[in-house]
């Protein structure tokens, strides 16, 4: 048996768009997903989030489903646009009043809220007005949305994520156009990631200058990262390794911690890579008070052959901007997969553990996702007997325990991704991450076997 930390946050998490539902519902204005998902040939069969998990009215029972799991804390995100509608201007008391039912039910079971402001679905309004996360401006507006959260929420919630995954609203988002809002290019993936850690230095600063003393809360982001493992144990696959890393997470992570972004990215990108203000630097700069990580999976990383083609870099395995960072992913075939061919690599967590550690002073960490997605769980018999997510979760833990326990990492908690099946955003209904089954004809939750191994976990504090 494996025991953690007395205070360990064991979780669960989800988002907005994809379990909310209830899209036009209560004055809720259109996000850049909504525009995404109904734009043919965008997402699975043209699936949409229009009503997925419909949480919006089973509130009460997935915090019930929380309860009978014996979860210390949920993560969720807050659609911007149900707040304020047109992402600026008025605000719409009902989705206020949404949130704040949700808060209360999880604070009177005993779960504590980990709130994200941005998760993906920037309000269209923002979008079709500004040109969305392209506008320096957007710093200004998302702050002011930070602020209203605070305002209204702050009292209790004390766990605040600014961004979920900044690199997927930049390379997916702006790079390669597979997630809203569908651009592809080479030079704007940097300027939106730009503004996304200007916008989450702006939320933070005023968290920290007007609530933080009184609310007594803390801030962070959350950014995802796969594990890059040297093909061979040579200088330049090891060199392409750690490149690979730093044009994945110490392009976010680096301006927080060290005060910009890593000279790897400066020789390679040039003048592509925006530049901070001195302003910029001062709110970015220190700006977490964790260290959030969503982590799935590695990929063997090598140095390209000189003659080498460009074309040949492909960005399969979350590889980003690969024609810049000039590494060649790759994987071992004997790897086994999840439904996503994501390749399962518990060992790789410790080390992406080990490295965040090392890297960044011990900064205290938080697993704020790793789960996955299995084939045949539209069928809820099969969904029901999920011994391998079972298997999956006990492996990364497993992992995770012995980067606290022999690596001397301070990861003080782990969420599994995901709490519900949900719509998983361009691959529509067609991969299932969650812990609990949903039919989405009917709504119906069913707990899986995964659901009520992570209950043992939590209630022993072991595994």
């Amino acid at each position: 048996m494996k025991t953690f930390p007395n205070d360990f946050v064991w979780g669960a998490a989800t988002a907005a768009y994809q379990v909310e539902g209830a899209w036009q519902t209560a004055g809720r204005g259109p996000s850049i997903w909504d525009a995404f998902a109904h734009t043919p040939g965008k997402t699975h069969l043209g699936h949409t989030a229009d009503v997925t998990c419909d949480h919006y009215h089973h509130l009460e029972e997935d915090v019930a489903l929380m309860k009978a799991m014996g979860l210390k804390a949920y993560r969720f995100s807050i659609a911007w646009s149900r707040l304020l509608p047109q992402g600026r201007g008025s605000v719409n008391e009902a989705g206020v009043a949404f949130y704040n039912r949700l808060i209360d039910a999880l604070l009177a079971n005993g779960i504590i809220p980990w709130v994200t402001l941005y998760h993906w679905d920037l309000p269209l309004a923002l979008q079709m007005e500004l040109d969305g996360l392209l506008n320096p401006a957007i710093a200004e507006h998302f702050a002011r949305y930070a602020e209203l959260c605070f305002e209204r929420f702050g009292d209790r919630v004390k766990h605040w994520i600014t961004l979920n995954e900044p690199w997927c609203s930049a390379v997916l988002g702006h790079g390669l156009g597979f997630f809203a809002p569908g651009r592809t290019s080479t030079t704007e993936p940097y300027l939106a990631a730009h503004n996304l850690l200007r916008m989450h230095g702006r939320a933070v600063a005023v968290y920290r200058r007007k609530f933080q003393a009184v609310q007594r809360g803390v801030i962070g982001i959350t950014n995802n990262c796969d594990w890059r493992e040297p093909k061979t144990n040579t200088v330049a696959d090891q060199t392409a390794a750690e490149r690979g890393l730093e044009f994945f997470l110490g392009w976010f992570a680096d301006p927080i911690y060290r005060g910009d972004y890593p000279d790897s990215m400066r020789a390679r990108v040039g003048g592509r890579l925006p530049q901070f203000t001195a302003e910029d630097r001062v709110q970015i700069l220190g700006s977490s008070d964790f260290f959030g990580l969503n982590h799935y999976t590695a990929m063997y990383a090598s140095e390209p052959a000189p003659d080498a083609p460009i074309g040949h870099l492909s960005p399969a395995g979350n590889g980003g901007m690969a024609e810049d960072q000039q590494v060649v992913l790759s994987e071992d075939p004997a790897w086994e997969k999840t439904d996503l061919g994501w390749n399962i690599t518990p060992w790789a967590c410790r080390k992406m553990l080990r490295w965040i550690h090392d890297r960044y002073a011990h900064p205290p960490i938080y697993i704020l996702e790793n789960g996955c997605a299995l084939p045949g769980e539209e069928d809820v018999a099969v969904a029901r007997q999920d011994e391998r997510r079972t298997a999956y979760l006990r492996s990364y833990l497993e992992a995770a325990h012995a980067a606290i326990t022999e690596d001397g990492v301070d990861l003080r908690g782990y969420f599994v991704w995901s709490l519900l099946d949900n719509f998983e955003w361009a691959f529509g209904y067609s991969k299932r991450f969650g812990l609990h089954h949903v039919d989405f004809t009917t709504g119906c939750r069913t707990p899986k076997h995964s659901a009520r191994w992570y209950a043992a976990a939590i209630r022993g504090n072991s595994i």
